[in-house]
C-alpha cells in the first residue's frame, strides 16, 4: 500500500476527541489502497486531557485500523506563551520522530502538514524533502490572517510581515495547497503571490476540500443516541442552537431575538451547549424572565444529530465583527445542520454562500436581534410546501459533502502530486 503521512497538532480518533476530519480521511483513503498514518499532539487541545507516550517521543495506536500517532508536546493552557511553546514542541517532535517511525513502519510516498498554525505544514514540507516525496499543505485557517483580524499583531508590524513571509515560503514550497474555504484562494490573489500578480505560486496547485460529515454515521447516531427530553418532543416551532457559550459565540444575540418573539407562544428557542458564559445567560433567562428560551447546557457529542434532527429551524450564530466571512464557511457545524434536513439560518452573509447555492436556508445582511426574529417568522410562516423543499435542499445538499466524497477529493490530489 502507498502511504500517506498526515500531520496536524489538534487531531483526534473518536476516543480520544471530536477533530475528527483526518481520521475519516485515513479510513476512507484505506479503501483506495493508501495507509494513512495521522500526527498529533498528545496535549490534547482544549480538553486539558493527555494521551499518555510513557515517557518516550511518541507513542503509536491504532482505532478501527487507523494508526494515529501522538508526539510528545509540552504541556500548555489558554493562549499564551505556553501554548506558543507547544506549538514549537510539536514541530520539533515531528523533525525528530520522523526517521524514526519510518524506520520502524515504512516511509511515506506523500505529506501533508495541516494548519490551524503554520508551524505543522512547516514541519510536513521539511519532512517530505527529507524523504524526497511530495508535500501538500492544507489550509484549515487562514493564519496569520486569523491573528491579524483579532488585531493581536499588525499585519505591517514586524512580527506580521515575519508571519506573513512564512506563509508565504510554505505557499511557494508545497506541491499542492489544499483549502477548506472556497474562497481562501483569493487570499493568494490579494496578497499578490500567484504568477499572473508576478508572484511564483501556480494557482493551478491550488484545490478545495471542505469540512463535511459521515452520512451514515450521522444517521446512525440519529437513530441509537436519543436524547429523552420533552422540549424536543413537544409540538411546538423549535429554534435550535448547538454549540459552546461563550463571549465569540454572542448567545445574547439569541437571548435579545427570543424576547422580540416573547408573543410568539409556539415558538421557543433551545440553546444546547456549555461554556465560560452559560452561568450569566442563566441568570438573564431568570432576571428578565424570557420564557421561550431553555438553555439545555452541556451535552454529549453524540446527542447533537437527533437533536437537530428534532429542530424546526437550526441557528449558525456568528460575530460579524470578528471574522472575514467573505471566503466562505468550512465549520462542521453547518454541515451537521445540513444533515439534519432541517432549513437553517445564518446571523452572517458569506461569500461563496452554501445556504445560497443549495437554497437550505437564510442569511442575515445585518446581524441584529430583529433581523433574526424577521428570518425566523420568514421560515415559521412559509408555506408547508416550501418549507418542506428548503429542508430536502438541505439533507441533498450535505451529500456533497459527506466524507466519502471528500476523500475523493482528497485522493485526486494526492494522485496529481504523485504524477508531478
Amino acid at each position: 500500500m502507498r502511504r500517506f503521512w498526515i500531520f496536524n497538532h489538534y487531531a483526534t480518533t473518536p476516543s480520544t476527541g471530536p477533530m475528527l476530519r483526518h481520521y475519516c480521511f485515513a479510513e476512507c483513503l484505506k479503501e483506495k489502497g493508501i495507509e494513512t498514518t495521522v500526527f498529533a499532539a498528545n496535549e490534547l487541545h482544549q480538553t486539558g486531557d493527555t494521551v499518555d507516550t510513557h515517557g518516550k517521543p511518541y507513542i503509536r495506536t491504532e482505532e478501527e485500523g487507523v494508526p494515529f500517532v501522538f508526539v510528545r508536546t509540552s504541556k500548555y493552557q489558554g493562549n499564551g506563551l505556553f501554548r506558543v511553546k507547544n506549538m514549537l514542541s510539536f514541530f520539533l517532535g515531528l523533525l525528530c520522530i520522523a526517521k524514526r517511525y519510518a524506520k520502524a513502519y515504512g516511509r511515506p510516498d506523500v505529506v501533508m502538514g495541516s494548519s490551524a498554525h503554520p508551524l505543522t505544514s512547516i514541519a510536513g514540507i521539511l519532512v517530505a524533502r527529507k524523504f524526497h516525496v511530495p508535500a501538500i499543505v492544507e489550509v484549515r485557517d487562514l493564519w496569520p490572517e486569523a491573528i491579524f483580524s483579532f488585531g493581536k499583531v499588525k499585519m505591517n508590524s514586524l512580527p506580521g510581515k515575519l508571519l506573513s513571509a512564512g506563509e508565504k515560503w510554505m505557499y511557494v514550497h508545497a506541491d499542492a495547497i489544499v483549502f477548506t474555504k472556497e474562497g481562501d484562494v483569493d487570499h493568494i490573489k490579494e496578497m499578490g503571490w500567484d504568477t499572473e500578480h508576478g508572484g511564483m505560486i501556480d494557482l493551478k496547485k491550488c484545490y478545495y476540500v471542505n469540512n463535511g460529515v459521515k452520512l451514515a454515521d450521522y444517521d446512525r447516531s440519529i437513530r441509537e443516541d436519543i436524547l429523552m427530553d420533552p422540549d424536543l418532543e413537544d409540538d411546538s416551532f423549535k429554534v435550535v442552537y448547538t454549540g459552546t457559550i461563550r463571549p465569540v459565540n454572542n448567545v445574547d444575540n439569541l437571548l435579545d431575538t427570543a424576547k422580540l418573539l416573547k408573543e410568539r407562544e409556539d415558538i421557543r428557542f433551545l440553546i444546547f451547549g456549555g461554556g465560560s458564559e452559560l452561568e450569566r445567560m442563566e441568570n438573564r433567562v431568570r432576571e428578565e424572565k424570557i420564557q421561550n428560551v431553555v438553555l439545555k447546557g452541556f451535552v454529549e457529542k453524540k446527542y447533537i444529530p437527533y437533536i437537530l434532527s428534532r429542530s424546526s429551524v437550526n441557528i449558525l450564530n456568528y460575530s460579524q465583527s470578528r471574522y472575514n466571512w467573505s471566503r466562505g464557511n468550512s465549520s462542521n457545524k453547518l454541515f451537521e445542520y445540513m444533515a439534519s434536513g432541517k432549513p437553517i439560518i445564518s446571523t452572517v452573509k458569506m461569500g461563496y454562500c452554501i445556504l445560497d447555492r443549495y437554497q437550505c436556508g437564510l442569511s442575515l445582511d445585518e446581524c441584529t436581534p430583529k433581523a433574526l426574529a424577521e428570518e425566523i417568522l420568514k421560515i415559521h410562516d412559509m408555506p408547508e410546501e416550501t418549507y418542506a423543499l428548503m429542508a430536502e435542499h438541505a439533507r441533498e445538499g450535505a451529500k456533497d459533502f459527506d466524507f466519502s466524497v471528500l476523500t475523493e477529493r482528497l485522493y485526486q490530489v494526492i494522485k496529481n502530486v504523485e504524477k508531478d
